[in-house]
């Protein structure tokens, strides 16, 4: 992974629709040749943000670079960079695959021999030649997916922005997906963006960003984040959190913090202790979990709920 360069800079970025705030004060910085993830659950922000950095959308206050260039600046420049792989596939299922990247290769100026020898070069490397006269509406959902990936990189873009891009796929056609996705990081050099509130699609990022209603909660490499919190995390479900970090602190003189509805206990040696907290406390417990600690678990530390999918809206996705 290159980190010499930012192939994306968001700086002080806030977004508004109306009175309501989709991105509060919001800062990263991707660097090129990254695969960055952007995690957090449907209406945290993260489709407006993918909407800011295409430049459908113009930043309330702050601003954002892509390959350098202001995103309000340059909007041109910076959609000649960019590639892009909507939630749902832009193709137009009347249409052939071969019909619809050459309809999409003339909104780039692609043309004639030159284009014709890209789309058969993206053909063969996803596997589609035999496909090229077929209705896209006529393709598997996996197949449509390639297509509109084939249609994201037809301009040989230096950033692929993916929104939530294996959504209504099968765990077959998810875990295809992003093999073509490992595979395209390594023969074009790609900096990928993808937002997802799937936890095991952020776990292959080299980074993510957590985002929370609009405002960054965590980031870094995702084991970083989860080993953090140490190698084990114990939690306790409880009708009475207050009541049993309390009993915990002062019995075992370890930290106890109440999140949500749980109790997170900062135990070197939790295995050990689990036991003992049975005997004090068995009454008030529903139930305790011992495990390595994940990406969600730092999302519930830092935010004091769970990692949930929510009805997700058109304007605060």
């Amino acid at each position: 992974m290159k980190t010499s360069e930012a192939a994306i800079e968001v700086e002080a970025l806030t977004f508004r629709y109306g009175p309501r705030i989709a991105l509060r004060s919001l800062s990263l910085r991707v660097p090129s040749g990254c695969c960055f993830g952007l995690l957090g659950p449907n209406g945290s922000g993260k489709t407006t943000l993918m909407r800011l950095l295409a430049t459908l959308l113009r930043p309330t206050e702050g601003c954002l670079r892509v390959c350098g260039h202001d995103t309000t600046e340059a909007p041109s420049t910076v959609r000649r960079c960019l590639g892009v792989v909507f939630q749902q596939p832009a193709l137009d299922g009347d249409l052939t695959v071969e019909e619809n990247l050459r309809l999409h290769g003339a909104f780039y100026g692609l043309w004639g021999t030159a284009l014709t020898r890209r789309i058969d070069e993206l053909l063969t490397r996803f596997d589609l030649q035999e496909r090229r006269h077929e209705l896209v509406r006529r393709l598997s959902g996996g197949q449509q997916r390639r297509v509109d990936l084939m249609r994201g990189l037809l301009h040989a873009p230096r950033i692929l922005l993916l929104d939530e891009p294996t959504t209504g796929l099968d765990p077959l056609a998810r875990h295809a997906f992003w093999q073509t996705l490992r595979q395209l990081r390594q023969t074009d050099q790609l900096t990928l963006i993808v937002a997802t509130h799937l936890l095991e699609e952020a776990e292959q990022c080299d980074e993510v960003a957590l985002l929370d209603e609009g405002r960054l909660v965590a980031s870094g490499a995702p084991e970083a984040l989860a080993r953090a919190l140490g190698d084990e995390v114990l939690w306790l479900e409880t009708p009475e959190p207050e009541a049993v970090a309390a009993a915990v602190q002062t019995h075992f003189d370890v930290e106890a913090r109440v999140i949500g509805t749980s109790v997170r206990v900062a135990a070197s040696d939790a295995h050990a202790l689990l036991p003992h907290l049975y005997e004090v406390l068995g009454a008030r417990l529903r139930s305790a979990t011992i495990r390595r600690p994940t990406l969600e678990d730092v999302f519930l530390v830092h935010t004091g709920h769970h990692l949930h999918a929510t009805p997700e809206t058109a304007l605060t996705s």
